[in-house]
């Protein structure tokens, strides 16, 4: 069974790029000892820095002696390792042959997880006798400072082993939530993709821009999300007001089981966004890094604000739990 706590626990993480790099970084804020398992050595050599830079505002850039990376699976000694992070391409058979391999070598109490976005845990699980040890462990980026992660119950899960795996999270200082049955798209995406396509199909439509479409969300409703989910935010305005709302609106949102026009045209003629120089923005060189830049702040900022709600840090490296 998983520890309840990560301090001095052994944590594996497949796959160094920038997702995987920063579930390293939250293991790492939580006391864990990180090892990095990628074939890639510009990777491997430039993983420390980046979780030392990373855990600098906490104080805590000694944790990042901790951390280390291999080339391989079998370049590790297995024999302590509690949990394994799978943080591969999306790629669903070569994400089912990573798990069929790790059965060789993680111990028989050591929990499995994937970061997958798309894929259930059940088909990454599918004929393994892990699966009740497998789990979704869905981080958003950028993971480390993103608080939210998803613990994901695939049907053979062990519940135990999900709530131990919540807690443990806790104790990286993420906000775990529960997922109990193994959707695509689990919980957050499912939420942010009901809200994107109303805003593809808006745009498609000729009633906003994308620009306006951004502005309406950070500027308008989704500044309240910060302080209240839009549960919560129900309570605040009342459920009268927005049944009442919902009655009128309903019926005319988009109901469509494909993307957007302008969605797909974009894709199409290559335009994927900052990595591509253009999206539904244009993207030179300087006004990414500047972008990212402001991106980055914010949510330090927003962390900031939300400090007092984030499952505490426990900074001292002498002790066990």
């Amino acid at each position: 069974m998983l520890p309840a706590h990560p301090k001095n626990i052994h944590a594996v993480v497949v796959g160094g790029g920038t997702m995987g790099a920063d579930v390293a970084v939250v293991l790492a804020r939580g006391g864990c000892r990180v090892t990095v398992i990628d074939p890639d050595e510009p990777k491997r050599s430039r993983l420390q820095a980046h979780v030392r830079q990373a855990l600098a505002p906490l104080g805590l850039e000694r944790r990042a002696d901790r951390v280390m990376a291999l080339p391989r699976l079998d370049a590790l000694a297995w024999a302590d390792v509690a949990l394994v992070v799978e943080c591969i391409p999306e790629n669903l058979p070569m994400k089912q042959q990573l798990f069929a391999e790790l059965v060789k070598y993680a111990p028989a109490s050591t929990v499995l997880a994937s970061n997958s976005s798309s894929f259930p845990i059940s088909a990454i699980a599918q004929g393994l006798d892990t699966r009740g040890r497998m789990l979704g462990l869905h981080f958003f980026m950028p993971a480390h400072l993103v608080p939210l992660v998803e613990v994901v119950r695939g049907p053979d899960t062990d519940p135990a082993q999900a709530d131990r795996l919540c807690a443990f999270m806790r104790g990286c200082g993420s906000v775990p939530v529960l997922v109990r049955k193994d959707k695509p798209g689990f919980l957050a995406n499912r939420l942010q993709h009901a809200l994107a396509r109303e805003a593809f199909a808006m745009i498609d439509e000729g009633i906003a821009t994308p620009e306006d479409v951004d502005a309406a969300v950070r500027f308008g409703f989704g500044f309240r999300y910060l302080a209240a989910g839009p549960v919560l935010q129900r309570d605040h305005a009342g459920l009268d007001v927005h049944c009442a709302a919902a009655a009128t609106m309903y019926p005319t949102l988009s109901i469509a089981t494909e993307p957007a026009r302008i969605l797909s045209a974009h894709v199409a003629g290559g335009r994927l966004g900052m990595k591509t120089g253009a999206g539904f923005y244009d993207w030179p060189e300087e006004r990414r890094r500047a972008e990212q830049t402001r991106y980055n702040h914010l949510l330090q900022q927003g962390l900031a604000l939300l400090a007092s709600e984030l499952p505490p840090i426990d900074t001292d490296d002498n002790t066990a739990p």
